[in-house]
């Protein structure tokens, strides 16, 4: 049998403890199926003293990650420590150009020095995996770096962010205003006290950010995302979707245009038949659209300790798998120095169909005058509904457009006019409808 492969974790958080534990508590039947030991041999965080419900004094303690990193005593590196500066990045910087293999559950530090990192990964012969970053315990990156030799991507698109879909699934089944369903969320732990990072797109973003590098083979862009979140999303909307046949769900969607490579996170309109509209709570979705596959759309835990333990542990495994002299393959799926420049495509040229909400004074010549403002930017409507405003029926009433496909910019030109046009209550909510299987 093989020497045992050495392991440290730096960070024994939620996802560090459950890493030790199950590298404790499965250790006979990982060694079987690696053909070599997996043992904890150094562990390192900011808190000697913290109980984290296992048992790993057997490991050398570290108080700082970066020592930990240099030691001989080690094989890989499993960097939990979070952020995308600071002891993180020096920490799995170090490892690698130490020559230790490193495991990684940090979007944040991918997205803004992933191609780096991966410069020096491939340039010292060790790996550099990171399945616990995007989608928790889904094997997307595995699937999309490995088993897909061949493919040309199209599209890749999904529900990344477990504490969005939550909110969105509760509004929807409970009929709760967003703000009930947050407060909520936070106090059963699904949402971080300040939420920003989550509701408004950021983890998202980070997520797709990688997604977009290993599809369409370019260098990490998280900075050029469009980006929107889910606050501003009202029981309005929930209940407007549902009449017309959607669901609202927070979705990142990278794909290739004419123009370039669009990467945008929003609110999306999805079908109530498809598949995607079906993933409810904390559950994460990918689908990934080829020329040869077709669509392959990938379901499961994108959170939580188990189900990134169970990543980071699948990437030990297969560093354990591993034998000297053998050529690993690139960190996103084309050698680092080999990605091209990330070319936006403009978001205002983005073609598709649109939810557009309006809350209009009740008096006559406003829907005319709608109807002109859509004509005037040759945007043609599947449906027009109006109705009555509960409560206000003689003051004001709301205006449900659904577009067939149209562009982003006569979408904004004419939502622009219309509110120039003197004829709103209250700001006018646009909401992009998605083609979903």
């Amino acid at each position: 049998m093989a020497e045992a492969l050495r392991v440290g974790i730096a960070g024994l958080g939620t996802v560090g403890a459950s890493v030790g534990r199950v590298l404790r508590d499965k250790a006979v039947e990982l060694t079987r199926q690696c053909g070599r030991d997996v043992i904890v041999t150094a562990v390192s965080a900011r808190d000697h003293k913290r109980d984290r419900g296992v048992d790993l004094s057997s490991a050398k303690w570290f108080d700082d990650p970066v020592k930990m990193a240099q030691t001989a005593e080690i094989d890989v590196f499993v960097e939990l420590i979070g952020g995308d500066e600071g002891p993180a990045r020096s920490s799995v910087k170090t490892a690698l150009e130490a020559g230790r293999h490193v495991v990684t559950a940090n979007k944040a530090l991918l997205a803004k020095h992933g191609v780096a990192l991966a410069e020096i990964a491939e340039k010292k012969g060790v790996l550099l995996n990171y399945e616990a970053a995007v989608a928790g315990g889904i094997p997307v990156i595995k699937t999309m770096r490995e088993a897909m030799a061949g493919n040309s991507v199209t599209r890749v698109f999904g529900i990344l962010n477990g504490t969005c879909n939550y909110i969105l699934t509760r509004m929807e089944a409970e009929g709760i205003s967003f703000d009930a369903c947050l407060k909520d969320a936070q106090r059963l732990g699904y949402a971080e006290a300040d939420p920003t990072f989550d509701i408004e797109g950021h983890d998202t973003a980070h997520k797709l950010s990688i997604l977009t590098s290993l599809a369409f083979g370019t260098r990490i862009a998280a900075n050029d995302i469009y980006m929107e979140g889910i606050s501003n999303i009202t029981q309005a909307d929930i209940r407007a979707a549902a009449d017309l046949g959607y669901r609202i769900k927070l979705l990142g969607v990278a794909q290739r245009t004419e123009s370039g490579i669009e990467q945008r996170v929003h609110p999306t309109m999805v079908p109530t038949a498809s598949v995607i509209a079906q993933v409810h709570g904390v559950t994460n979705a990918v689908a990934i659209e080829t020329d040869i596959l077709g669509e392959l759309l990938l379901s499961g835990p994108g959170a939580g300790g188990n189900a990134t333990a169970s990543a980071v542990i699948g990437d030990i495994a297969d560093i354990a798998k591993s034998r000297p002299g053998f050529q690993h393959g690139p960190v996103f799926g084309r050698p680092a120095k080999e990605l091209k420049p990330y070319k936006k495509a403009q978001m205002r040229s983005h073609a598709g169909g649109y939810f557009i909400r309006l809350t209009v004074h009740d008096r006559i010549g406003v829907f005319a005058a709608i109807a002109k403002r859509m004509a005037d930017n040759d945007i043609s409507l599947e449906s027009i509904v109006q109705h009555a405003v509960n409560g206000e029926a003689a003051a004001q009433k709301t205006v449900i457009l659904v577009t067939h496909e149209t562009t982003e910019a006569a979408v904004r030109k004419a939502v622009d006019g219309i509110t120039k046009d003197g004829h709103l209550t209250d700001k006018p909510q646009v909401i992009r409808i998605e083609r979903a299987g």
